[in-house]
């Protein structure tokens, strides 16, 4: 699995936040192996909240988004994960039901 961050709005990608996103990331090849790549994209607004961002490609077209937003950096990816992981978890129930 190829995961890709990106970094907007003068936030610095720290290579502990690097190493945060792909730890938790790995996570998501449990459920599914169906996962091609990942693009993560980290923000912060104008009102300060932290915004993670991630769009994962699956084999066989398959597309699964999901966002999440907190005053912490470290809460939004790992709010984040718990979304696609869920979402991953059905795309992989729908393979298995077919």
């Amino acid at each position: 699995m190829e995961i890709q961050i990106t970094a907007l709005h003068d936030l610095e990608l720290t290579p502990t936040l690097k190493a945060h996103v792909n730890d938790k990331f790995v996570r998501l090849e449990r459920h599914s192996s169906h996962i091609m790549d990942v693009h993560v994209t980290l923000s912060v607004d104008k009102k300060f909240q932290q915004m993670a961002k991630a769009s994962i490609n699956l084999a066989g077209g398959g597309k699964v988004v999901a966002t999440s937003t907190s005053k912490d950096m470290y809460a939004s990816i790992d709010m984040l994960l718990d979304k696609l992981d869920e979402q991953v978890k059905k795309h992989s129930d729908r393979l298995k039901d077919e």
